[in-house]
C-alpha cells in the first residue's frame, strides 16, 4: 500500500533522509559508486535542513542549494550552525560536481567520506528528535 507524504511535514523529510541513508551505508560497506554516495549524502543534508526548517515555521522552498537552507538555519539563530555550516561549506559543490558531466571528479577518499558520513547522520537524529517532540505525544 502506498505511504502518502507531505512536503511541509518535516517527519517526512527525516523519513525519505534515513531511507537514502540506508543505501548510501550499503554502497559505503562495499566502497563503491563514491561519487553517487558524495551527491546523495548532499541531497540527505539538504532534506535534514528543509526538516528543521519547516519545523521552525519556514516555508518550503523547492532549492537544492545547501548553502541557501545553511543560511536561512543562521538566519533563525539556529544552535545547528556549528554542526550544519562545515557540511554546507563541503557538500554543496559535491551536489552538482558528482551528478553530471563538465567537471573534475575527486579520487575516493572513503575514510573522509565516512566522517562525512557520520556528521550528517548525527544531525539527522538530532532532527529527528526534535520533529518527533514537535509532534507531541500520541502522535
Amino acid at each position: 500500500m502506498p505511504r502518502p507524504t507531505d512536503s511541509n511535514n518535516p517527519a517526512d523529510w527525516i523519513f525519505i533522509a534515513e531511507s537514502d541513508l540506508e543505501g548510501i551505508r550499503a554502497c559505503v560497506e562495499r566502497e563503491v559508486a563514491y561519487s553517487m554516495c558524495r551527491s546523495k549524502l548532499a541531497e540527505v543534508l539538504e532534506k535534514v535542513l528543509k526538516a528543521e526548517l519547516i519545523r521552525l515555521g519556514w516555508f518550503l522552498v523547492k532549492t537544492h542549494d545547501v548553502e541557501i537552507l545553511g543560511n536561512e538555519m543562521q538566519t533563525r539563530d539556529s544552535d545547528l550552525m556549528p554542526q550544519v555550516r562545515p557540511l554546507c561549506t563541503v557538500l554543496a559543490e559535491v551536489y552538482f560536481t558528482d551528478r553530471y558531466p563538465g567537471f573534475e571528479l575527486e579520487d575516493a577518499d572513503w575514510l573522509d567520506f565516512r566522517r562525512k558520513l557520520d556528521d550528517v547522520t548525527r544531525l539527522t537524529e538530532i532532527v529527528k528528535a526534535r520533529v518527533a517532540g514537535a509532534a507531541g505525544p500520541g502522535s
